[in-house]
């Protein structure tokens, strides 16, 4: 099991993910995204499950046509971990090459 990230460690994360948002009453990020269509969303979706089964974490998103709503946290630590700082980096690269 990993550690929630300490609030010093959260900060420094949260400065260089500027496109999530803290969820407000959880611990926990979120990112919505638009596509040109629902076959690049998905692709994108694909991409993004393939790197969460290798990290064995996966996101709770929501998907219509071309928008992606994506929440990060780690369940079983109660909030933010590494997992999560690592999965939205992923996510940002691969969305900036969609």
């Amino acid at each position: 099991m990993v550690d929630r990230l300490t609030d010093v460690a959260r900060a420094e994360a949260l400065a260089t993910l500027s496109e999530w948002q803290v969820v407000e009453g959880r611990d926990a990020i979120m990112r919505g995204l638009r596509f040109n269509d629902f076959n690049q969303a998905f692709g994108f979706m694909s991409r993004v499950a393939m790197m969460a089964e290798k990290l064995d974490h996966h996101p709770e998103w929501f998907n219509v046509y071309n928008r992606v709503e994506i929440t990060l946290s780690t369940h079983d630590a109660g909030g933010l971990t590494e997992l999560d700082v690592r999965l939205a980096r992923f996510i940002d690269q691969t969305a900036a090459s969609a």
